[in-house]
């Protein structure tokens, strides 16, 4: 991170008009294990898209989260400012905690299983199509989210994040089940999760509001700030990077049985439909969770509960297609 000062009167400081590539270049951080390869297979061909537009260009492949945020911190030092992480949501959360607060613009190029952030900036999941469109893209200003877990620690994530089954299904879709493609391995991963799954009774918390606290035993508590996660999985179909606003989805408890029936809706489009999901907006909450669980940001599993989660609205500058 670059500076204490309060965010939004960084934010302020910082233009909104499109630097120029060639005159600035690019840093590109590569997360060999995203996309089961994809992310070191496809560098090369953005090396090239890059020396054909005679952008000047540094390149790293970074085998971890530290990784890439020392890497970001040295080329920050050495005055870099349009970075891009080549990866998914965790490569991009990476590289949002380490320039929070500095004045850089953002990119992705989607690589990974998941892809949710970048769909939510309407970026494509074909490469080349977003290396034709990239350079007549907008800055756009989006929103953070901030979480404090009972270990002490404090990270950013970008898209969602939760506890339950997602939590399990995240950890195992990351170590066993990288290899498979999408959606698909996030639910094999749920289903492996499943198996040994004991819900917990989760409490959800809105400091600062008027909205009653809430409280059941839960398949899963999730906080997003976009509609999707866990590769198109739509959990918060209102949500919108720039509302300035927390969704937070709460799944009830609803077995086995009731899992596997929402099986064939889910692998085909995406979309969870429950009665016993409850669904609320707000800028601050409060997960806490009987017995204390790990809580997962964009697949990365941040620290146990109980969890402070914040909106940090419109925090950082992000390259994306233009809004119509």
């Amino acid at each position: 991170m670059c500076d204490n000062a309060p965010q939004q009167q960084l934010m302020a400081d910082f233009s909104d008009s499109l630097p120029s590539f060639h005159e600035m270049g690019v840093s590109v951080f590569a997360n060999p294990y995203a996309g089961a390869g994809r992310a070191v297979e496809y560098l090369s061909r953005v090396q090239e898209f890059l020396r054909a537009h005679n952008i000047p260009a540094r390149t790293a492949i970074t085998a971890s989260a530290d990784e890439l945020e020392r890497a970001t911190s040295e080329a920050i030092s050495q005055d870099q400012r349009i970075l891009l992480a080549m990866g998914g949501d965790g490569t991009f959360q990476a590289l949002a905690n380490a320039s929070f607060g500095c004045d850089v613009l953002l990119g992705i190029l989607p690589a990974g299983g998941g892809n949710d952030f970048a769909a939510a900036l309407g970026i494509p999941s074909n490469l080349q199509a977003v290396l034709d469109g990239m350079l007549e893209y907008s800055v756009r200003r989006l929103d953070l989210v901030r979480a404090h877990t009972a270990d002490g620690k404090t990270r950013l994530y970008v898209g969602g994040g939760g506890i339950g089954l997602d939590a399990e299904a995240a950890h195992l879709a990351t170590a066993n089940y990288r290899h498979l493609p999408g959606r698909i391995r996030y639910v094999a991963a749920g289903l492996r999760a499943l198996l040994e799954f004991k819900p917990p009774q989760a409490r959800i918390e809105f400091p600062g509001s008027d909205l009653p606290p809430a409280q059941a035993s839960c398949l899963l508590t999730a906080v997003l700030n976009t509609p999707t996660y866990g590769a198109g999985l739509r959990l918060a179909p209102e949500a919108s990077v720039d509302d300035g606003f927390l969704h937070v989805i709460q799944i009830e408890d609803i077995g086995m049985l009731g899992v596997l029936r929402l099986l064939p809706r889910v692998i085909l489009t995406g979309e969870v439909r429950s009665t016993r999901i409850r669904r609320w907006r707000a800028t601050r909450v409060r997960l806490l969770a009987d017995p204390p669980c790990s809580f997962h940001g964009d697949g990365e599993v941040l620290g146990p509960t109980p969890v402070d989660i914040e909106i940090l609205p419109r925090a950082m500058r992000v390259l994306a297609p233009v809004v119509d």
